[in-house]
């Protein structure tokens, strides 16, 4: 979906059209969930965020500039939201115990369960600032660009952050045994 449509759905969610807010949320839901998952490390939060992330995203339309993404504006509330949860919830909870299947897993699918529960482990230990730009880039896949829009911070300051927390990731998982020092 371009800009353009976006506008156009954006225009009739404005006048009242059920089915436009319906594709909306559809075309980004997946998106702002797995950013607030990132960010929170738990699931049922993560569904919260997203849904309290489109709730005021459809209460605040008129707030909206035209001129930048659509997704960038809504990431944005998505990344403040989850920066608010995490403040609710202080001190950090630990990340619940995975549940295991009840068959037998071949080894290389534990393996790559446990370096997943390594690198999620890694990422919740980071500043929410840092946190943001890791799940943005890495996960979300977006440009430098992208993420100064949706965090309203310089692209230099993207960089700047993006280094440090990948720092941080690394020495997190040389302290785990993930990588050698």
């Amino acid at each position: 979906m371009s800009k353009d449509q976006d506008a156009a759905l954006l225009e009739d969610c404005k006048r009242g059209d059920r089915k436009a807010l319906d594709s909306l949320v559809r075309r980004y839901e997946r998106q702002v969930f797995n950013a607030a998952y990132r960010m929170l490390g738990n699931r049922e939060e993560a569904a919260d965020v997203s849904q309290t992330v489109f709730l005021k995203a459809f209460e605040h339309l008129d707030r909206y500039d035209p001129r930048h993404k659509f997704f960038s504006w809504i990431y944005r509330i998505a990344m403040n939201e989850s920066i608010n949860q995490l403040k609710r919830r202080r001190p950090t909870e630990p990340l619940p115990e995975s549940a295991q299947s009840a068959s037998a897993t071949p080894e290389r699918e534990l393996e790559a369960q446990r370096l997943g529960e390594d690198l999620q482990a890694a990422l919740m230990q980071l500043q929410e600032d840092y946190r943001a730009v890791i799940v943005l880039r890495h996960f979300s896949e977006h440009s430098y660009r992208q993420i100064g829009e949706i965090l309203d911070i310089p692209e230099k300051t993207v960089k700047s952050r993006l280094f440090s927390a990948r720092q941080r990731m690394k020495d997190s998982l040389e302290q785990m045994g993930r990588i050698a020092k």
